[in-house]
């Protein structure tokens, strides 16, 4: 975690239009491929490292459109194996994860996402806290958040993006309070009207509407056509 950082860690600055292509293109695959994306808790107003679950390709995506919504810059930490794969990303924020130095300056200038489990996981429980978020939040003199994410199919055509977030915590109680928070949207989730929007949740982005939630122009033609009706 202490290796030093190596030249040319910040995102490049070169070929600006790369990077506002970058961006669109990412807004528009979250609302174009989620139903929205529905938030709830304490967002921090300022630097922190968020520390959420990582059970969803669309995890980051989702936190950044997030992020963008109240203000704050972003940045994320990548596997060096997923990094090398998708350089770009780096102009929209993302560090490769021992680049500890960077992510503690991007930590104090807005959200930092680090994702403790180290990789990506099957939905389901939490797989173990890694201590990096913690350190950073520590090196930083930042909030350490918890975050619960997921990415569900409920009873709507495209699936739904729900963040679930908590109050600050100590490096020893993160752990304990992922846990407790993801298990909180779980249940959320399992109790609820699928049809419904989830009680309590504010949608913070939103996204493509489902047939159900719409007539398209096929549709309205077919009952015109048939003459059938309700």
């Amino acid at each position: 975690m202490t290796a030093p950082d190596r030249p040319g860690t910040d995102a490049p600055q070169r070929h600006a239009w790369a990077t506002g292509l970058l961006a669109l293109s990412i807004r528009r695959s979250v609302r174009g491929g989620l139903g929205g994306v529905w938030v709830r808790g304490p967002l921090p107003g300022g630097g922190a490292v968020l520390a959420p679950n990582h059970h969803s390709w669309w995890d980051g995506y989702v936190l950044r459109e997030v992020a963008l919504a109240c203000g704050q810059p972003f940045s994320v930490l990548m596997t060096a194996r997923q990094l090398s794969r998708f350089p770009f990303l780096r102009r929209v924020g993302a560090l490769r994860a021992d680049e500890v130095r960077a992510g503690v300056r991007r930590a104090r200038a807005g959200w930092l996402v680090v994702f403790p489990e180290g990789e990506l996981h099957p939905a389901g429980p939490l797989r173990g806290v890694q201590p990096g978020a913690a350190w950073i939040a520590r090196h930083a003199g930042v909030a350490l958040v918890p975050v619960a994410l997921r990415v569900v199919l409920r009873g709507a055509q495209f699936p739904e993006a729900f963040v679930r977030v908590g109050p600050p915590v100590d490096a020893a109680d993160l752990p304990g309070a992922l846990a407790a928070l993801l298990a909180d949207l779980d249940a959320d989730l399992l109790g609820s009207d699928p049809e419904a929007p989830l009680a309590g949740y504010l949608r913070l982005v939103p996204g493509r509407a489902s047939r159900s939630d719409r007539v398209d122009w096929p549709s309205r033609l077919l009952t015109w056509l048939t003459g059938d009706r309700a």
